[in-house]
């Protein structure tokens, strides 16, 4: 596995997303600044600014694994799941480089974290 390419592109995604988070941000707050008069103005404000802050948040959550991406490169266990130790997929980290969990491990993750259906 090319440690350094993953590397690479982390980086770069880091930046990228930094970047947007910031600029997200931005905008969320300038619209609250620009908002004008009556209540359905307010209320088509508060409905983009809470867009704004979503995306941002999800930024912010990909932008933290990612970090975390970095800091398994620098230790040493990048491209092993942290559940098991074993290897994580590299058609897997092709399409998402800060996965921490092998497949099997990242869908037991996700059945056990599903609301449970309500009648």
């Amino acid at each position: 596995m090319n440690v350094q390419l993953y590397k690479k592109r982390l980086l770069d995604l880091e930046a990228t997303l930094a970047a947007h988070a910031q600029q997200q941000a931005g905008q969320a707050r300038d619209q609250t600044a620009d908002s004008a008069g009556d209540a359905g103005d307010e209320s088509v404000v508060d409905e983009a600014e809470s867009e704004d802050f979503s995306a941002a948040e999800l930024d912010a959550t990909i932008l933290r694994q990612v970090r975390d991406a970095l800091h398994r490169i620098e230790d040493g266990t990048y491209g092993r799941c942290l559940v098991d130790g074993g290897p994580i997929e590299t058609k897997r980290l092709n399409a998402v480089p800060w996965a921490p969990y092998c497949i099997k491990h990242q869908r037991l993750l996700e059945a056990a974290t599903k609301p449970a259906p309500t009648l």
